[in-house]
């Protein structure tokens, strides 16, 4: 335990944080044995202000840390949001960094995922984006104010603002007859219009340009579909939720962001600045599933120097080979397909790509190739002697990067070692923490709370490095290993696959018809 209260002491958070001036009244608690005893306190699983109060009664361990005091809940929770809550990043910084040094581990090899945590928010009073409400209602409102003559500087597409729709309220209060009972009617609508558009503007704001949802009782909170969700309703079931990054390195969290995405690949990029802002200086080696593999984000590990271990998004489909990808790019800029067949780049006059950055490229001999059926299986006429691909050239060539690291021996390693590690963090949090919702509200007190969950994990590292139990050897690569490769697709196989679905559906229905 001392060891403990030391590596606190020397990370320097207790003395560039708390001011000790003397305040009238009674003697407040010491802030050291405050810090000390909720860090302790979540990094054994009791992260409620009920459980660390209980614990300072009647825990040995928490008794020595806080000096025989005993805080009530309500002070622990005013300590936590008036000197924690503030300086949340310089805290899980410091402390992480003097934990790295004292275990003597390096941390070159970094492993970045995320996972959905569900927010403290009541699921049935959620509230989604009125954007298309909205529109109707200024087509409404259009319509009224072309029958005065009075649509004016209104714009002809799109969302009218309720202060344009104030105003012409007043242009129409000076143009109605008053003794006109229409006019007092369509005045009255214009009102109600004008109400309605605040209310719709309100809930744009809150939820912003980058979500379509909101919760009544937290605002942050998104709707999304969470893991046991997509199981069991296949994203029919919908709760308050926020997405948890971390990166893990040796077994500890380095690195934590709470955001309101959906998805994945667009908090690859605030994740890592993070870690910058926090240790200065990035990993040397960056792995990552497939879900961030995007041209934006291997772009920047390349701006930033950092070898690339992130999964591109047909990865599964090539190491298992039942879904490989229809062509490679090769160096010269030209792509060969499944049969080996080369094609060139070709450049169409009335066809544009879909996609930004991306050619046109076409290749020949297609009516005999055993592939046939597998590369046009979305295409209407399969008799063509071409087919024509849509390819972005940069991507694809980080994308080969990305392949070749990955089937190396250190990306055997970097593969192996993900799943253990940042996956496992995840793992012992929701399982053997059993912390899997927030209890708190609103994005700045979420990561307040996961800072403390994520640092107490680390500090659970700690005291297994302090009675010799760590584990920070993780599986390394025997000398021998050799690269490995897909293995080769079967253009049979491949082929067949429809037939195949085919035949499974007569046999399913044969047995429905016997059942009955």
């Amino acid at each position: 335990m001392d060891r403990y209260l030391q590596l606190l002491e020397r990370s320097g958070v207790l003395d560039c944080i708390f001011d000790d001036s003397i305040i009238n009244g009674r003697p407040a608690y010491n802030k050291y044995d405050l810090l000390a005893t909720i860090l302790y306190c979540f990094a054994f699983g009791k992260g409620t202000l009920r459980d660390i109060e209980s614990m300072c009664k009647y825990d040995l361990r928490v008794i020595y840390l806080m000096s025989n005091e005993q805080p009530k809940h309500s002070i622990i929770g005013k300590f936590i949001n008036d000197y924690i809550l503030p300086n949340q990043e310089y805290i899980f910084s410091r402390i992480t960094k003097e934990i790295i040094n004292e275990c003597k581990i390096e941390i070159d090899d970094a492993y970045l995922d995320g996972s959905k945590f569900e927010a403290d928010a009541n699921k049935y009073k959620f509230v989604w984006k009125p954007t298309t409400f909205h529109n109707k209602l200024s087509e409404k409102i259009r319509i009224l104010l072309s029958k005065y003559n009075i649509d004016k500087n209104v714009p002809k597409n799109g969302m009218i603002s309720s202060t344009l729709v104030a105003n012409k309220l007043i242009e129409l209060s000076e143009v109605i007859d008053k003794e006109n009972k229409e006019m007092r009617k369509d005045y009255s609508l214009l009102l109600e219009y004008l109400t309605k558009s605040l209310e719709y503007e309100e809930k744009e704001r809150i939820c912003g340009p980058n979500r379509n949802s909101y919760y009544k009782t937290d605002h942050d909170a998104t709707a999304m579909c969470l893991k046991e969700d997509y199981y069991s309703g296949l994203g029919g079931n919908m709760h308050a939720g926020y997405n948890v990054q971390v990166i893990v390195s040796k077994g500890l969290i380095l690195t934590y962001l709470i955001t309101q995405s959906r998805n994945d690949v667009a908090d690859f990029i605030p994740t890592l600045n993070r870690y910058y802002q926090f240790y200065k200086c990035y990993p040397k080696r960056l792995a990552a599933d497939s879900g961030y593999g995007s041209e934006e984000n291997y772009e920047y590990l390349k701006a930033n120097q950092i070898e690339n271990y992130v999964k591109y998004f047909s990865w599964q489909g090539n190491v298992s080979g039942q879904n490989p990808s229809q062509y490679i790019m090769n160096d010269d800029d030209t792509i060969t397909c499944l049969n080996k067949k080369i094609g060139y780049e070709l450049i169409l006059e009335n066809r544009h790509p879909k996609k930004a950055n991306a050619r046109f490229y076409k290749i020949e001999g297609c009516k005999d190739c055993n592939f046939k059926y597998y590369c046009k299986r979305y295409m209407n006429n399969k008799d063509e002697d071409y087919k024509i691909f849509e390819v972005n050239v940069k991507l694809q060539h980080y994308i080969n990067e990305s392949e070749k690291n990955l089937l190396s021996p250190k990306g055997i390693e970097m593969r192996v070692n993900r799943r253990s590690q940042v996956e496992g963090s995840f793992g012992v949090i929701k399982q053997d923490f059993g912390y899997e919702r927030f209890r708190r509200t609103t994005i700045k007190k979420v990561s307040l709370e996961f800072m403390l969950v994520s640092l107490g994990y680390n500090i659970r590292k700690l005291f297994k490095y302090f009675d010799g139990n760590a584990k920070f050897n993780y599986w390394r690569v025997p000398n021998d290993l050799q690269s490995k490769a897909f293995k080769k697709p079967s253009a049979k196989r491949l082929s067949n696959k429809a037939l195949k679905k085919k035949e499974m559906s007569v046999n399913e229905r044969s047995k429905t018809y016997k059942y009955k």
